[in-house]
This record gives structure tokens, C-alpha cells and sequence, in this order.
């Protein structure tokens, strides 16, 4: 099982696709998620949003701050802005 993911700014779409782990941190601490995570709301503190894609590459974009939804799979993070652009590991 796979997970999709979606991680927005307000200027753009900074990953769009499936993954099979998400990492990011919380106001309360580090957060992974993989498929079948229970729903959650999170708010999320300036951090490396860290996405393992469907090819096993990691894909690493640095925020600033923002929400993470889950919910069915599915992984919607709302940046609300990015600290440098998405690097590919």
C-alpha cells in the first residue's frame, strides 16, 4: 500500500504523488506516517518534511511551519512557506 501525498505552499505545489513513508515534526514532536496511520490533524513547526517516494528515493523539503492532514492514505501538508527549494536524495 502506498500513500499519496500532497505538500502545498501558498506560491506552489511542492510534491505531488505517492510515498510510502512521510516524516515531519509537530508542535508536540517527530511524526512518521505509513500507510493505514489513523486520521489525524497535526500542526507542524519549522522542519524537513522528509517523503520516502514510491522508488525509495527520499525527497526533502524544509518548511516553515504549516498543518499535516491524514486521512484514507492520503497525506495533504499545508506549507506555509518553504525555508529552500525540494532536494532529492
Amino acid at each position: 500500500m502506498a500513500l499519496n501525498v500532497s505538500v502545498v505552499s501558498p506560491e506552489e505545489s511542492l510534491f505531488e504523488g505517492e510515498a510510502s513513508f512521510v516524516r515531519a515534526e509537530t508542535v508536540e514532536g517527530e511524526i512518521g506516517i505509513l500507510a493505514g496511520h489513523t486520521p489525524l490533524l497535526a500542526q507542524l513547526v519549522d522542519c524537513e518534511v522528509k517523503i520516502t517516494n514510491s522508488s525509495g528515493s527520499d525527497e526533502l523539503i524544509h518548511i516553515a511551519g504549516g498543518f499535516m492532514t491524514v486521512k484514507d492514505d492520503k497525506v495533504i501538508i499545508l506549507a506555509e512557506e518553504t525555508l529552500e527549494s525540494e532536494e532529492s536524495t
